[in-house]
């Protein structure tokens, strides 16, 4: 007895000792080892019996989901229903089932109303239902639904820009992926920003949504000294190709407000001061193939913009076709000595567009382009080294736009020294330039206006490789936050023509679309 009481004692007394953290970290290490090694030794066993069986003929006979509250039955049923349909024409092999479910899960996924991760499981139906065969599987997929409604508020600063802001989104509010959207800030440049949007999917579709809203905004652009009103509502289809191309199709209604000039604006702002309405139809593709878009390691972007205002049945006071075409691609550079990916890059992009003023309806001749719809070029996120707007035509201090441009750069990207590659901090060193030129002859009055339109568009755009663009080139460091890219440059200007205002020295951008 005395020595079994001695041994209690001693066991008190070792769990009063402190336990070194190192052994504790090791107990640890061996017990996350062990859970790890049982995981990976029954998704190997996993992995051999579907090998195993993967030409066994098997047919899907109901797909259950479970924790699906708010959704409803019959969106949820159009959803699976390709799963189920495919079994008319014959039963899938078991390999070509596993793989249909997954793609049927990737689109509840696509909604974005369930939490990740969605659990699938597959079992054998009641073999005393009379209707079950012996090759049946049932599907249960288990999922958790995401908040319905969720509040953010927040500042942001970049760009020459601070704002503060509030968003709204309500997810699912009719049971079938539906969202409503409503949006307002209040900043130093943008006075006032304010939009609703309503966006459902299309026959339970994740790949084509429907979206209609309205907007209201105000913003102050020093660089012409002027501030902009809008108000307009608009309504878009989006939908995405089989090749995994994006498209999107809308049509916008803007009543547009050039007001608050200042004491020094130029004639060329207040002639276009005033009221305007667009009545535009704008069409956007975009075939992204970049493994990340805001700091790519490889891969490529191509993307059209294209927008028709104001002609035939689209009424409005302005009226043009305006297309714009931008390009990038990112190759990784090997080095040697290091294995694996070095998280060297060579990044270089090209941006151009071309404004053609149209004919409103009753009218014989175009009329010149709108300072609202000139393009504007220059800045930290397109190309460095010049002030926002600091590129193209101007009209005293004020910079105007032009109506056919051209831009283009290319930066190398590299690790910094003891950070890895994996990390989304970058070293940079770019070169960068464009030019933005207005038309350069006014439409005729001899009722020639289209053609002489035709005309002056393409000798403008001629015109664009005669010179050297103006340029720049510079060192700084690259950021990729997972909601934007933030940047720190120094630039040197290295052609810059009279009138245009280049920026030597740092400066701060942020973004999602760098050139």
């Amino acid at each position: 007895m005395a020595s079994s009481i001695g041994s209690e004692d001693d066991v008190f007394e070792n769990l009063k000792k402190k336990v070194d953290p190192k052994v504790v970290e090791e107990r640890e290490r061996l017990h996350n080892e062990r859970l790890f090694a049982q995981h990976e030794k029954q998704q190997r066993r996993l992995g051999d019996l579907i090998d195993t069986n993967s030409t066994l003929p098997v047919t899907i006979s109901s797909v259950k989901v479970l924790g699906a509250s708010h959704t409803r039955k019959g969106f949820l049923e159009r959803v699976f229903k390709p799963l189920l349909s495919s079994n008319q024409q014959g039963p899938y092999t078991l390999a070509e089932a596993l793989k249909e479910i997954n793609t049927s899960a990737d689109k509840l996924h696509k909604f974005d109303i369930f939490n990740p991760p969605i659990s699938l499981y597959v079992d054998r139906p009641d073999q005393s239902d009379p209707s079950s065969t012996a090759t049946d599987l049932s599907v249960f997929l288990s999922v958790r639904e995401k908040s319905r409604l969720l509040l953010k508020t927040g500042t942001d600063l970049g760009n020459a820009e601070g704002s503060a802001y509030g968003n709204l989104l309500w997810r699912n509010i009719l049971g079938g992926a539906e969202s409503l959207n409503v949006n307002g800030s209040l900043g130093t440049r943008t006075r006032s920003s304010y939009s609703l949007n309503f966006e459902t999917p299309i026959l339970s579709n994740p790949d084509l949504l429907w979206e209609f809203g309205g907007l209201a905004s105000s913003t102050q652009k020093s660089w012409a000294s002027h501030e902009e009103a809008l108000k307009g509502a608009g309504t878009k289809l989006r939908f995405t190709s089989s090749g995994g191309h994006r498209h999107e199709l809308g049509y916008s209604y803007l009543w547009r407000q050039i007001t608050g000039l200042a004491e020094k604006a130029s004639q060329t702002v207040r002639a276009d001061a005033g009221d305007s309405v667009k009545s535009g139809i704008a069409h956007t593709w975009i075939n992204d193939r970049r493994d990340n878009a805001l700091l790519p390691q490889k891969g490529y972007l191509t993307k059209t913009m294209t927008e028709v205002a104001g002609w035939g049945p689209l009424k409005g006071d302005v009226a043009f076709l305006k297309t714009e075409l931008e390009t990038q691609g990112t190759l990784p550079i090997p080095i040697p000595g290091i294995k694996g990916r070095s998280g060297v890059t060579l990044t270089s992009g090209l941006r151009a567009g071309v404004l053609c003023p149209l004919t409103l309806p009753g009218q014989s001749q175009p009329e010149s382009s709108c300072i609202n719809d000139r393009f504007q070029l220059g800045g930290p996120t397109d190309v460095r080294g010049f002030r926002l707007s600091g590129l193209g035509p101007r009209d005293g201090q004020d910079a105007v736009g032009g109506d056919v441009y051209a831009a283009g750069g290319a930066s190398l990207l590299l690790p910094l020294p003891r950070v890895g590659a994996d990390t989304p901090l970058r070293f940079q060193a770019f070169v960068n330039g464009g030019r933005l030129l207005s038309l350069k002859n006014s439409p005729s009055t001899d009722g020639k206006g289209a053609q002489s339109m035709k005309d002056s568009v393409l000798s403008t755009i001629s015109e664009l490789g005669n010179e050297l663009p103006s340029s720049a080139a510079g060192i700084g460091l690259v950021y990729a936050h997972p909601v934007a890219r933030f940047e720190l440059n120094f630039s040197l200007p290295l052609v810059v023509r009279r009138g245009e205002e280049g920026r030597k020295g740092l400066s701060f951008g942020v973004g999602i679309n760098f050139m």
